[in-house]
């Protein structure tokens, strides 16, 4: 009897030892999920020393339980597993598996049981918004007429279940603003970027929070162009100027000799100095700042998107797209902003050296790299032909220049178009506020006056 009660009492700690000794499981959402459309993946971390024997996932709408998936191991109950890694379990919560699902509030609801004795349950649950109704878009009916590098704008008409609007050129994408007098229409001013192939069509689109998508082509033609390469030769001592002037406590880009470091500057930093100035395309304000065109000043040294070959002792040894326009300049001579702005940087900005960027609305900005001296601060309204500071040669530059680029919410294009005020108004400010674009052609139409009509008929044509 003693033997049995003992055998008993031993199986018992042991199962107390064994259930004591199983396991939770951690359940992680990654990544987040906020709104669930007609298809939604869901992604879960599972995370046990033991495994699971069964996970399972429901979507919950008011007091109804929607199943999702659910997955069973065989049980592992006395002998488990042990040191299990983590697993990811990937399902659908979108309408097609819960047709009955309505748009509106709903809650996921993620379940697992531990694959040991005590097979404890662990569950995550987490709100969601469910968005059904799909986008719609309709495109303007006007003719655009596109240079490559250039830009343009389009206005287009959203409707449905939309969050975002815009147009987009291949794998840019540019966003869209309310159309000024017409709130039901919206309105993107986009570019066709020098970089891509000749036959990408632009497309507005409208999409929605769940990721649903609609898209719309209207009329264009584009006229393309071809950007100049040109060779640019650096030897030994440009290269310790130009590499000495950005880092000369070889910090930002270190290296075992000078060619890897300009290489490194050239390349890494000014695709980051790029990406900071794309960057800006956020701090903008949601009206036209500009005034008329934009100022042109100085002798151009070098153009948008020139490909640059650089040669190192007769053999290329990197190729770089500059983008923007080299604007000489004498030292010491003042910079002028093109257009009345908004200063939203004015600081040291790698291969730029001293820069400002100046924003003119609805994400149209100027830059002006390589000065000298910044004579404005962050925050700051400027007029055109204001001031900005003085020319110089900080930076990637050999010599005193101005760089001077523009770019449409992020992207940088050709300035020559901004200079014009025909095409301005064409392209630009016919379609922002027409009734104010006629009022200004009119204005300036030429006076017609009559002549005696006997002179009328004795005037011969030539």
């Amino acid at each position: 009897m003693k033997a049995i009660i003992a055998i008993v009492v031993l199986a018992a700690v042991g199962m107390a030892a064994l259930f004591v000794m199983s396991s939770n499981t951690v359940l992680t959402v990654n990544p987040e999920v906020k709104i669930v459309g007609v298809t939604t993946p869901v992604t879960v971390k599972i995370s046990n020393a033991h495994g699971v024997r069964r996970t399972a996932a429901y979507i919950e709408q008011g007091s109804v339980r929607f199943p999702l998936t659910e997955l069973k191991t065989p049980a592992h109950r006395f002998f488990w597993r042990r040191h299990q890694a983590s697993q990811t379990l990937t399902f659908d919560a979108g309408k097609n598996k819960a047709p009955n699902l309505k748009e509106g509030d709903a809650r996921i609801v993620v379940e697992a049981d531990s694959d040991d004795l005590a097979g404890h349950t662990d569950s995550t649950s987490f709100a969601v918004k469910v968005i059904l109704a799909p986008p719609r878009v309709a495109p303007d009916d006007a003719q655009h007429y596109i240079n490559q590098g250039g830009m343009e704008l389009a206005v287009m008409t959203p409707g449905g279940s939309w969050s975002e609007a815009g147009v987009k050129v291949g794998k840019y994408t540019f966003r869209s603003f309310p159309l000024p007098g017409r709130p039901e229409q919206r309105f993107a001013m986009f570019a066709y970027p020098w970089d891509l192939a000749e036959n990408v069509t632009p497309m507005v689109f409208a999409r929605n929070l769940a990721g649903t998508e609609a898209t719309g082509q209207f009329w264009f033609k584009l006229f393309p162009k071809k950007f100049r390469t040109r060779d640019f030769p650096i030897d030994d001592a440009l290269m310790s100027k130009l590499v000495n002037q950005i880092d000369p406590g070889g910090t930002l880009a270190p290296g075992p000799d000078m060619l890897s470091r300009f290489l490194k500057i050239n390349g890494e930093m000014r695709r980051r100095n790029n990406r900071q100035l794309a960057d800006l395309r956020l701090k903008t304000e949601e009206k036209v700042l500009w005034n008329g065109p934009f100022l042109h000043w100085g002798k151009e040294e070098s153009l948008f998107a020139d490909v640059r070959n650089y040669l190192y002792k007769g053999k290329q040894v990197d190729q770089q797209v500059h983008l923007g326009f080299d604007l000489s300049d004498t030292a010491n001579a003042p910079v002028h902003v093109a257009n009345d702005g908004r200063v939203v940087w004015a600081a040291d900005l790698g291969i730029y050296g001293n820069c400002v960027v100046v924003d003119h609305g609805y994400a149209l900005q100027s830059i002006y790299g390589h000065m000298n001296r910044i004579d404005v601060k962050e925050g700051e309204l400027v007029k055109k032909d204001q001031s900005l500071g003085v020319a110089g040669a900080t930076g990637m530059a050999g010599g005193v220049h101005v760089h001077f680029s523009m770019q449409i919410d992020g992207v940088q294009v050709n300035p020559r178009e901004w200079w014009d005020e025909h095409w301005i108004h064409d392209r630009i400010m016919s379609k922002l506020d027409p009734e104010a674009a006629k009022a200004k052609s009119e204005s300036k139409a030429p006076t017609v006056t009559s002549q005696p009509r006997a002179k009328a008929r004795g005037r011969r044509k030539r």
